[in-house]
């Protein structure tokens, strides 16, 4: 990973949606065009198959039902693209990847694995402490190409995002001047259980960061008719709480309250039922978590840190897929610590106070 922090660009209040992505395409066109540059996945799959009749087809399916839902962010997406400098159908094709890979076709399939992120977390709240630890683990088109975003809003909202390069903040975690924090993991649903040109989950993640508390955030996910799975770990920093969320198309949803007993959440869906492709490596995570014994924030942090397995290890170092960061949130101190390298260093690159 790069030295030092990890980056913040703070914008707003902006007059319109278009303009805060332009603003934020603009600050990171470099960034943004060398990632589309390196996504092997991006190259050789998502844009042969978009060149087809059938991959058209998808994505405009997807442009009208996300467009209509959530109008503005389409506008920041729009914007995204046009200050960066990078085609509108390739910001289209980051932020949709999960909605369109499914889809593929067998013939521009190639060798490069379909895996571009999966992460894990552990969550507790007990009387001694309310904390959620998540690693964000993603391709390794990815690594160098993620950055902070501190955005303010004309209603006074303000929320800070990790956002993946030409992507929505945020497709892995952020939170909110209400006190609102959010990471993600990925789900793996068969085909059978996906809704063709549904909502994407990056527009649902970006509403997240709107949201005025737990329960509104609850209804946001809800509302969302998904195209994908989903799961979402909602931390709710005035009430002490911590949700764990899998979702599926048609509505479908199942809610876990995290208390005492550390859960742990790789990829694949734990309490939702729900046909599923199998993870080896999510499965080997769950195992491994199980092993180990989790008594204190430093035992939760070393937990995601992990190196144990050869093949699957909780904490990833390649060659497909890096643990780009890992973050703690502390609910009892309102605060969300960013960590470079393996957590069990200590290493951090960003402590930042939630305000609420």
């Amino acid at each position: 990973m790069d030295e030092g922090a990890l980056e913040t660009f703070h914008v707003g209040p902006c007059g319109s949606s278009y303009e805060m992505g332009y603003l934020i395409g603009e600050r990171f066109s470099n960034v943004i065009r060398s990632r589309v540059e390196k996504d092997l996945i991006l190259q050789q799959q998502l844009f042969p198959f978009a060149s087809t009749a059938e991959g058209k087809s998808l994505v405009e399916a997807l442009e009208r039902s996300n467009k209509e839902r959530y109008p503005q962010y389409w506008d920041e997406l729009v914007g995204t693209a046009q200050g960066s400098g990078v085609p509108l159908l390739h910001i289209l094709l980051l932020n949709l990847r999960k909605e369109i890979l499914p889809f593929v076709t067998k013939e521009v399939q190639t060798k490069e694995p379909v895996v571009d992120d999966d992460c894990s977390d552990l969550l507790v709240v007990s009387d001694a402490t309310a904390i959620a630890v998540h690693n964000e683990d993603g391709n390794v088109a990815l690594v160098g190409h993620t950055y902070l975003v501190k955005a303010v809003l004309p209603s006074g909202l303000s929320f800070t995002a990790y956002t993946y390069a030409g992507e929505l903040p945020s497709c892995a975690f952020g939170f909110n001047s209400h006190g609102v924090a959010f990471t993600l993991n990925s789900v793996p649903p068969s085909k059978s259980e996906i809704m063709v040109g549904g909502i994407g989950r990056n527009f649902v993640s970006r509403d997240l960061l709107e949201a005025y508390g737990i329960d509104d955030a609850l209804d946001r996910i809800r509302m969302a008719n998904i195209s994908v799975g989903h799961c979402y770990n909602l931390i709710d920093i005035n009430s002490r709480r911590i949700l764990n969320i899998e979702t599926a198309s048609k509505n479908r949803f199942s809610i876990h309250e995290v208390g005492e007993d550390p859960f742990f959440h790789a990829n694949m869906y734990l309490h939702l039922k729900i046909d599923q492709v199998q993870d080896e490596n999510s499965i080997s995570r769950q195992k491994r978590a199980a092993m180990l014994p989790v008594d204190s924030q430093e035992s939760a942090i070393s937990l995601l840190g992990d190196t144990n397995h050869e093949k699957y290890p909780i904490f990833m170092t390649g060659p497909i897929l890096h643990t780009l960061c890992t973050v703690l949130t502390d609910v009892d101190r309102a605060t969300v610590t960013i960590y470079k390298g393996n957590p069990k260093n200590g290493d951090v690159s960003n402590l930042i106070h939630i305000e609420h």
